[in-house]
């Protein structure tokens, strides 16, 4: 196999089948990640130091500094030397010659810590690390500890396990940083969700509740910290080994299976053998070995070692004693009584709708027993925050450096449940932070093709969906070119805009041009983010509208429902009214549905909600747009009133993996009517609430808008002060007791003062 690079080697390591003493039909498969240029941190490494240059975290020529004392250091002295990086490497006096030789030949300059802390020799690295950031103006430091891109880089193990074996049953893996056995895992997972993890860790470790004995003397696994990117609720099972039974487990390898390792790998090697002898016929168990043996030459693999640091004198066991919390690992022990932090766990929301859904949200995140926590970059925009019972963060949420930092920082892995929004805007970000973390959500891609609807056009295009004719378009001078290609009259809109805002039906070219320079001038949205410069002239569709509304799981689209869309009349496209079910006949009901279906698989939406905007035309059904994200207009509420379907509850269960309950159908209907200015003004109260309230099968009368508010006729979404929902046995007796109730209001409006 050709690499153009040794960094490009990294990986495609062999999986053998190991010879045990083991029932008929049981496989055990030993990946070698010990025959990596280093051993299996090489993958970490280039994940790692990747990620950072190609989002600006380490600019070239800048210095890279990490703590180790093993396999991540030469990872990281490989790829940051093969890129041109200078390496610093913080280490302790327990690092081999051998790989002391093998850093500064690679060019690295290795600090050595003089004395442990108090919290051992970890915390004495990571002091001088600090430093040594301090003196080093733009230095990287990869963290591997706490870096999500540590378990992200054995993404590509667990592919090359399937790859080979197609399935299995059981994975044991080492435990150190929690990086390989957590990312290997959790990606497995998602095709193997019966995959039983079983990890193994040193006596005197405290990543499993025991007590820190900083003198142990395996490396490569174990901690006197509790790493970030440890996540317990992967591993089903623990093993504790001392000293003695994983260097002699580690001889065993070398001996019985001609793998000349580590300890970490010895280790795993003796619960290979432990599982193996006691698994059902059929049964196949995969081992993850990380490092090889010329490290350990001096230790593991020398009887004047053992003696002169008492290794020896340790006790073994032949085989694993059960224990409970609050009890100590002397030697060979397990449980799988894991301390998982489910008490612990956090719903991240990337920003909010500042009104509807967005505040329900956080509601409903706790009473699901989670703590919901806002992450936003402006705490300010959200005045009724305070009611949710939510932890609010403040970060630059426009930046995606700025997310993953805060998150990193503030959370380790174990204790985030999930992340989402319930803003347009923010879709893409949250879809990275939902990859870089594992989590359940959308690709970045579909995401990004959903908020960019120039992207979303090419999609269904591709896909052979049925859509109005459009041009995109980056000048205002090639307007009126794609307007007598596409004919009169036509819709002018952002490609990356929500709630309607700046769409445009124009009648003459020359308004199109003029609304096209009217977007154009804008290059940051309401959020502060930098918009695409690009605008759309489409086809203006005439037709009833729709929306979809569906919901995914594993790629599987269900149609929840159709909701009739009523608007207030052009040139803007202001929906002043819905009404759901929509009252079509069942033919055109899967006309829509299977419109919309077509176009959440062409933009690649796999998990969640989505909000599927169409035109029912003489020709059938067009898709208008595709938004990955639940309906705004309080339609989630439309539908829980008529079908008992909590569709933000079931958003929220999405993103914290958990399968829809979407079984329910239409028993009733549900509509809803907004509050709408006729004039420019100044907002004073709404008259009339009680009476409207007091109508039988009225649900909500809620006003939106604050008083003082400056308001006009609507122009978008946005320009909306209020709503009544109603609810009735069909769509029309719904449809009449709204408009009844809206019609007991009146919007009051103090004059600007002269």
């Amino acid at each position: 196999m050709l690499f153009d690079s040794v960094v490009d080697a990294i990986g495609h390591t062999p999986l053998v089948r190991l010879r045990l003493d083991s029932p008929a039909g049981v496989e055990v498969f030993a990946k070698l990640e010990c025959q990596n240029l280093y051993g299996m941190k090489d993958r970490v490494a280039r994940t790692i130091i990747l990620t950072a240059k190609r989002t600006g975290a380490l600019p070239d020529g800048a210095a890279i500094v990490e703590s180790s004392s093993g396999t991540m250091a030469l990872g990281v002295a490989l790829v940051g030397r093969a890129l041109g990086h200078p390496v610093h490497i913080v280490t302790d006096p327990r690092i081999d010659d051998i790989t002391l030789a093998k850093l500064r030949s690679l060019g690295c300059e290795v600090h050595i810590v003089e004395a442990m802390t108090g919290t051992g020799w970890q915390g004495a690295r990571l002091e001088l690390l600090a430093r040594l950031r301090a003196e080093l103006p733009g230095a990287f430091w990869p963290d591997q500890y706490g870096n999500p891109d540590n378990p992200a880089g054995y993404r590509a193990l667990a592919a090359e396990l399937l790859d080979d074996l197609g399935g299995f049953d059981v994975l044991v893996g080492s435990v150190g940083s929690g990086g390989s056995l957590c990312g290997t895992a959790r990606q497995l997972r998602t095709t193997l969700p019966e995959l039983r993890v079983v990890g193994v860790d040193s006596v005197g470790s405290v990543l499993f509740g025991q007590p820190d004995r900083p003198g142990r003397k395996q490396s490569g696994l174990g901690n006197s910290l509790l790493p970030g990117n440890l996540d317990r609720r992967l591993i089903d099972e623990v093993h504790w080994l001392n000293d003695l039974e994983a260097f002699t487990a580690t001889r065993e390898l070398a001996r019985d299976q001609q793998i000349f390792a580590g300890n970490t790998s010895g280790s795993v090697y003796q619960l290979l053998r432990h599982l193996a002898a006691r698994a059902a016929p059929g049964t196949r168990i995969v081992g993850i070995l990380p490092d090889r043996g010329d490290r350990y030459t001096r230790t593991i693999y020398d009887d004047d070692y053992w003696t002169e640091h008492q290794v020896d004198r340790q006790v073994p066991a032949t085989a694993p004693v059960t224990i409970t919390p609050g009890q100590v690992a002397e030697h060979w022990s397990r449980t799988e009584e894991i301390e998982r932090s489910t008490d612990r766990q956090r719903l991240l929301f990337v920003e909010s709708n500042t009104t509807g859904t967005g505040m329900l949200a956080l509601r409903l995140t706790r009473d699901l027993g989670l703590t919901p926590v806002l992450l936003t970059n402006s705490p300010e925009r959200y005045p009724d925050v305070a009611g949710t019972g939510c932890e609010v963060v403040t970060c630059d949420t426009n930046s995606a450096a700025a997310l993953r930092e805060t998150v990193r920082a503030a959370w380790r892995r174990e204790e985030i449940a999930g992340v989402a929004t319930t803003s347009d805007f923010y879709l893409p970000a949250v879809a990275g932070l939902t990859t870089l973390l594992g989590l359940p959500g959308n690709s970045v891609e579909s995401m990004t093709a959903c908020r960019d609807k120039a992207v979303t056009r090419a999609r269904l295009a591709q896909a052979g969906v049925r859509q109005p004719r459009f041009a995109v378009l980056a000048d205002p001078t090639d307007v009126p070119e794609a307007v007598a290609r596409i004919g009169l009259p036509c819709v002018v809109k952002p490609a990356d805009d929500s709630g309607s805002n700046n769409v445009l039906l124009c009648s003459t070219a020359e308004q199109a041009v003029a609304q096209s320079r009217v977007i154009l001038a804008e290059t940051v949205n309401v959020r502060g983010q930098a918009t695409a410069g690009t605008v759309l002239v489409e086809e203006y569709l005439d037709g009833p509208e729709f929306s979809v509304e569906t919901f995914s799981r594993a790629g599987e689209v269900h149609c929840v429902g159709i909701t009739q869309k009523h608007l207030a009349g052009p040139p803007h496209f202001v929906e002043h009214g819905h009404v759901f079910p929509a009252a079509v006949p069942p033919h055109v009901a899967d006309d829509l549905a299977g419109a919309a279906r077509r176009a959440v698989r062409a933009v690649g939406l796999t998990s969640g909600a989505a909000h599927t905007e169409v035109r029912l035309t003489p020709e059938g059904a067009a898709v208008i747009e595709v938004n990955g994200r639940l309906a705004g207009g309080m339609i989630p509420e439309l539908v829980r009133l008529s079908t008992g379907i909590n569709l933000l509850e079931e958003q929220v269960r999405a993103a914290l993996g958990r399968p829809p309950r979407l079984d329910r159908v239409p028993a009733r209907a549900a509509a809803i009517r907004f509050l709408l200015a006729e004039r420019e003004g100044t907002f004073s109260h709404v008259s009339g609430t009680e009476a409207a309230r007091a109508l039988e099968g009225v649900r909500h009368v809620t006003v939106t808008a604050r008083p003082e508010q400056r308001v006009e006729p609507a122009k978008n979404a946005y320009h909306r002060l209020g709503y009544v929902i109603a609810e009735g046995e069909t769509p029309d007796a719904a449809a009449e007791l709204c408009a009844k109730a809206h019609d007991e209001l009146t919007i009051v409006l103090r004059e600007r003062n002269p």
